[in-house]
């Protein structure tokens, strides 16, 4: 027995690794190019971003990941399995987008002072790591308290929206150079062949879109907007400062925007977790939560402007073959391309219609998790939680295209101009707070197929109480926090009623357990095939 613990060593690199580090290094890469391309395009200083507040930002990812990277290792060699993954961390977008346009546009806009934003930045940022330590500690007991239904299926929401669909967009802007890189990736990730020689297909995919968006391009011939890439470094490095003080007297306003989007990566944080151990890999809870919570706050304290969190797709990466290299290999890059500036000539370099295809597949992955390592008698609690992350999609797109969306709604009748606007009203109740949402909807769901249905009728009042606060429905524009007694949207004042009828009729009906019904009345069937006919 002791002559076989000797011999057990963990194969911690594999070729798998290249494939992942692709994804996740371009994932954060792009999160990076997002922040700078929001603050610049408002007059914030370039160069002020890149040497001040980037490199903290990465350093937050960093850290991240190489703690990631030794608790695999360790799991490796507590489990005595060669096969572990260890988890993805990166960059969240969501408050990425959040952080620059909620709170570093608007105080550099009343400023006009990027010192002072960024110190805002940054003590905003400390404060989500300090929620973020406190809910860490609490992780386990909601991963083993909500069904996987609830857990997982929150998860696949956000593969089949964020991941899936909103990679197809990019793809074909430049359908020649995406759908090539499609094409490899889904023969060899998702159709699982081997690619000639062996080479990694989410590497080739990269590769080849990239050769081929740069010749197309400089022929004039590839059908989409292009520039040269220049190559401009930005030095940097990530010191520790106690600046975020001077600026937490004005962060205590944003706090209500900014810690929503901290919760939401916790509770993602628990979904993700859930995920890994469904796929093999059994994580604490804790051990996650408290190491993306302990990188955001040194992210802050060294001047970082964004939080880390662990990403979706972690089945996704062992079905690569990935091990724990490839997220050591991404926090040294992301690391050191915050320290070295050249992080916007990656993204320069390597067009999005060659990368995105491998987050299509990730999305993907996940979905495919959502259905397939949930008790099968659960699919539609699984299909329940997908609906707020579709919610989160449309409000995605509309908001983003918010000036064609006005030029459109001035040209309809007013009848219809109300209607629409009343849509959009209630697509952004449905999509803030959207992960949460999704992951109290599958598990009431889940309970109450299961019979369980005073626990399923406790959910949807934990959903009224919630709303009550806005962590989920939000009844602002931003999705921030309020108290009950300053809800600023009436009509979440019903949506808290409506929850709370909800539990009411479900407890009502819990005093006399209803039978299992083995299939729908044939009623049912003859009407729709009646329909059918017609």
């Amino acid at each position: 027995m002791a002559a076989s613990k000797a011999e057990f060593k963990y194969r911690w690199a594999t070729q798998g690794d290249l494939n992942a580090f692709f994804a996740l290094m371009l994932d954060n890469m792009l999160n990076l190019v997002i922040l700078t391309a929001i603050l610049t395009g408002v007059g914030f200083p370039s160069d002020f971003i890149y040497t001040m507040m980037i490199p903290g930002t990465a350093l937050g990812v960093l850290v991240g990941d190489l703690i990631y990277s030794v608790i695999a290792m360790r799991l490796a060699k507590k489990t005595r399995r060669g096969d572990v993954t260890a988890m993805p961390l990166g960059l969240d977008t969501p408050s990425t987008i959040g952080m620059a346009l909620i709170v570093l546009v608007p105080v550099w806009l009343q400023t006009k002072n990027p010192l002072t934003t960024w110190q805002v930045g940054m003590a905003t940022t400390v404060c989500m790591g300090i929620v973020k330590v406190a809910c860490s500690f609490i992780g386990d007991w909601i991963r083993k308290t909500v069904p996987p239904a609830g857990l997982i299926g929150s998860l696949a929401g956000v593969g089949i929206t964020l991941l899936a669909f909103l990679p197809l967009l990019h793809i074909f802007s430049a359908p020649v150079v995406g759908l090539i890189a499609l094409a490899l990736v889904l023969y060899s990730l998702v159709a699982m062949r081997r690619m000639p020689l062996g080479i990694p297909g989410a590497f080739a995919a990269v590769v080849v879109g990239t050769i081929l968006w740069h010749l197309l391009g400089h022929w004039n011939m590839l059908g989409a907007e292009y520039h040269s890439v220049g190559l401009t470094l930005f030095y940097g490095f990530p010191i520790p400062t106690l600046g975020f003080l001077h600026g937490m007297g004005q962060a205590l306003d944003y706090l209500p925007v900014a810690i929503p989007f901290g919760v939401l990566t916790i509770v993602g944080g628990i979904n993700i977790t859930e995920s890994a151990r469904l796929a093999g890999d059994e994580y604490k809870t804790r051990d996650i939560l408290l190491t993306e919570a302990v990188a955001t706050l040194i992210a802050g304290i060294c001047g970082g402007v964004s939080q880390s969190t662990p990403y979706i797709g972690h089945p996704a990466y062992k079905k690569m073959g990935a091990r724990a290299a490839y997220t050591l290999a991404t926090g040294l890059f992301i690391g050191l391309g915050g320290c070295l500036g050249y992080v916007q000539f990656i993204v320069d370099l390597i067009p999005a219609a060659a990368v995105t295809p491998i987050l299509l597949y990730i999305g993907l992955e996940i979905m495919n998790q959502g259905y397939h390592d949930c008790p099968k008698r659960h699919a539609a609690a699984v299909g329940f939680a997908l609906l707020p992350s579709i919610a989160e999609l449309v409000r995605i797109i509309t908001t983003g295209q918010l000036h064609v969306n006005e030029l459109m709604l001035s040209a309809l009748p007013e009848v219809f101009r109300a209607e629409a606007l009343h849509c959009f009203k209630i697509i952004n109740l449905l999509g803030h707070g959207f992960i949460l949402t999704a992951m109290l909807w599958g598990a009431a769901v889940a309970l109450m197929i299961d019979g369980k249905t005073v626990r399923s009728a406790l959910y949807f009042l934990i959903c009224a109480l919630f709303t009550s606060f806005g962590l989920i429905h939000s009844g602002t524009a931003t999705g921030g926090l309020y108290f009950p007694w300053r809800i600023p949207d009436p009509g979440v004042y019903h949506l808290c009623i409506g929850y709370i009828l909800m539990a009411g009729v479900l407890l009502l009906l819990s005093i006399r357990r209803g039978k299992v019904v083995a299939s729908p009345p044939k009623e049912i069937y003859d009407a729709f095939s009646g329909m059918s006919a017609r």
